[in-house]
């Protein structure tokens, strides 16, 4: 195992640390939990948006926080799932009086960790409610899209919650609108090689060096299909042509498209994967209103990308370019 850490066990709090010292005017640490990460500056008379999982994502999901993003997040250790505690402070450094939406990423312990931080919040008279992004096709089919995961596409329903929240419209306007953005993200991923996390110091998972996995999830879960390694033109067609299909969307329709690395593949290789896709947009007569390429919701180091589709209406396309302040996000 090589990594640039120092003793394992404080790999979340040391990095958690480094985030706050390198953007100061970003980011603070909760006064009443050190696993909390909260706006530099609280803002006020606007619904909280609030997200939280384990490490190991970075950006996802505390490097979201920002003016026109979240206002808090609870951080579990490496892919796992912050505390019941940890989200319910989350929580409450979030609350400005007008209520605040828990978006999720759909996996058990986040979950259900959210929904007895909500019923805690509740009894404290904060009113809440919660969007489960659940965006990875791989993972369910289209019939069974509530038990899908929820991976890169949770970015834009970041955004977009959080740029309506600005406005100081209602929670349930919030929610509406973080609802339908949720409802209009697909996302496949091509994993390519593990990752190690800190304190285990061995590979999440086994996998070939002339081998791809087709969907797997950004801890390792199994994918849709094993295959050999193909050139990106081939291999972009074939996550084009799944997601397309997934989302419906169709000729002249407006999105917006994320190609994400999962850590370790290098932007060269994100740019040949984006002319793969625009080419393929052209032919199909979609409008790509903007491309966004980077890493945004990563896997430790692991090799491998995805891209998520968020089709786009008015109302959607107002939020996700409106302006932020978040040191991974740029309109």
């Amino acid at each position: 195992m090589k990594k640039i850490i120092n003793d394992p066990s404080n790999f979340v709090e040391e990095s958690i640390d480094g985030l706050i010292k390198s953007h100061p005017d970003i980011y603070s640490i909760a006064k009443d939990n050190n696993r909390v990460v909260t706006r530099a500056k609280k803002s006020s008379n606007k619904v909280g948006i609030v997200t939280g999982g384990g490490s190991g994502h970075l950006p996802v999901f505390t490097g979201y926080i920002g003016k026109g993003f979240l206002d808090a997040c609870a951080v579990g250790s490496v892919f796992a799932s912050p505390s019941v505690d940890q989200m319910f402070s989350a929580i409450k450094n979030a609350n400005n009086g007008n209520g605040v939406l828990c978006i999720i990423g759909n996996y058990g312990g986040d979950v259900m960790n959210f929904e007895m931080a909500c019923e805690m919040a509740e009894a404290e008279g904060i009113k809440t409610k919660k969007v489960i992004v659940a965006d990875d096709i791989a993972s369910a089919k289209i019939s069974e899209k509530e038990k899908r995961r929820g991976i890169a596409g949770m970015i834009f329903v970041f955004k977009i919650a959080g740029a309506i929240a600005e406005t100081g419209v209602s929670l349930d306007d919030v929610f509406k609108t973080a609802t339908e953005a949720n409802n209009n993200i697909r996302t496949l991923g091509v994993a390519m090689s593990p990752c190690i996390l800190p304190e285990a110091g061995k590979p999440t998972f086994q996998i070939g060096d002339d081998e791809i996995e087709i969907g797997m999830g950004i801890h390792g879960e199994p994918g849709i299909k094993r295959e050999k390694l193909k050139p990106a033109n081939d291999l972009v067609d074939d996550l084009y042509k799944r997601i397309i299909e997934d989302s419906g969307i169709k000729s002249n329709d407006h999105i917006a498209i994320m190609i994400n690395s999962l850590g370790a593949t290098p932007l060269e290789e994100l740019y040949i994967i984006s002319k793969r896709v625009n080419e393929n947009l052209l032919n199909s007569k979609i409008k790509n209103i903007k491309t966004f390429v980077g890493r945004y919701a990563t896997s430790m180091e692991m090799a491998g990308m995805s891209i998520t589709t968020l089709k786009l209406n008015d109302n959607l396309k107002k939020y996700l370019f409106e302006n932020s302040e978040c040191p991974f996000w740029n309109n």
